[in-house]
């Protein structure tokens, strides 16, 4: 048995009870059902056609169960399967999924290097999963390998400047405890870690919390066998090498240099980035979406009236009357603060938002001029959509 599936089956990560089904759903990126629409589909996507999902690397389900039950509160078919080395993980998953009543689901125990012999799936998820394996680019090709015509990807990897202090700690435990069992491995490492000094990197370091959540979350985090880490460069070049485009970062307000310093007009989008990512210095993972190269895309953008937009973690009325009120909301993420500074104007077309009506019924409904729509949208679009808070999709459109 590999190290790495030894450590799954002993930790199966993330730790989770699936008892909680009951009472919460998990959410997040990659694989929120609107999140794939708009920057896979351009907010475009047929949803009478069932949807080919895989879950590449599942773990104990967040991102399989989070995509399954979405789409049936949605009234939406899909196709869905589970694949995963370790086998108590997926016993996790699939008791996840019979406490919730979700159907259609297919589990596999395998690797996604595998990926291509299971079919091909018009959205692949991959969290967390790339950056473990001995060879990151093989796993990229394999997962190209098993996407359909008009697919994509969405994914999770590690970034290196929000985890400051992990590597040294993993190198170090690495070869202290090398050939012990993953249990003794814990024991001994927490014992380490509880004596660091104050100023040590990991100690300081305000974006790390996993191995405070559980076991499993700090074997993962500072034990883990094979764990590389991607900054946008990297992960950019290897996207391009293995056949993948880069659709965009769920958060693409953390990648904007402009939001940050005057960026020399020399450089290029991705170097921007890069940049970007330099000066926060915060990001601890990358999170994204990517399409087959030869079918490039951008996500979905407002100057087609004909999408419809969602918010996603708001509420429109209340988010309306703030406005409305004058209040700037405050937005909290990767250790960045930041506030919603709309005009009162704004304030009807936030309340029009319904997850059914397109922009330019939006329009319609709010009497506003075509001209003065677009001017007004673009600002809106500016503030949620870079915030990952506005999304574009006809998934609730019958």
């Amino acid at each position: 048995m590999s190290e790495v599936k030894a450590q799954y089956e002993a930790f199966p990560y993330p730790a989770r009870d699936p008892a909680d089904e009951a009472k919460r759903l998990i959410t997040g990126s990659p694989s929120h059902v609107l999140e794939i629409d708009h920057f896979l589909f351009q907010g475009r996507r047929d949803w009478r056609k069932p949807l080919r999902a895989l879950v590449a690397g599942g773990g104990t389900g967040d991102g399989l169960i989070q995509l399954a039950q979405q789409l049936k509160n949605a009234g939406r078919a899909a196709e869905i399967t589970y694949l995963d080395l370790s086998t108590a993980s997926r016993a996790i998953a699939e008791e996840r999924a019979r406490v919730r009543g979700l159907s259609g689901l297919r589990f596999v125990t395998g690797s996604l290097l595998e990926a291509a012999t299971l079919g091909e799936f018009d959205y692949i998820d991959c969290c967390g999963v790339l950056h473990h394996l001995p060879d990151p680019a093989a796993g990229f090709a394999a997962l190209l390998a098993a996407l359909a015509p008009g697919g994509g990807l969405g994914f999770m990897v590690y970034a290196p400047y929000g985890r400051a202090g992990v590597y040294p700690l993993q190198e170090a435990f690495g070869a202290l405890y090398a050939g012990l069992p993953p249990e003794a491995r814990l024991k001994a490492a927490k014992e380490v870690v509880a004596t660091l000094p104050e100023g040590h990197p990991f100690r300081s370091n305000p974006n790390l919390g996993d191995h405070k959540d559980s076991d499993a979350g700090f074997y993962d985090l500072l034990l883990h066998s094979q764990d590389r880490a991607f900054d946008v460069t990297t992960l950019v070049e290897t996207l391009d090498q293995t056949g993948w485009a880069l659709s965009g970062f769920a958060l693409p307000v953390l990648y904007d240099l402009s939001r940050i310093t005057t960026a020399p007009d020399h450089l290029s989008a991705t170097a921007r980035m890069a940049l970007a990512e330099k000066l926060r210095g915060t990001i601890k993972t990358h999170v994204g979406y990517a399409t087959r190269a030869s079918e490039a895309r951008s996500p979905a953008r407002g100057q087609d009236r004909a999408l419809i937009p969602h918010l996603k973690g708001l509420r429109a009325p209340d988010l309306a009357r703030a406005i409305a009120q004058g209040q700037t909301p405050k937005l909290s993420f990767n250790g960045i603060e930041a506030r919603l500074s709309l005009p009162k104007h704004a304030a009807p077309l936030l309340a029009a938002i319904d997850g059914r009506r397109s922009l330019s019924e939006i329009a319609q409904a709010t009497g506003t001029d075509p001209i003065a729509f677009g001017s007004l949208w673009a600002r809106i679009e500016r503030d949620l959509a870079d915030h990952g808070l506005l999304l574009y999709s006809g998934i609730l459109r019958t």
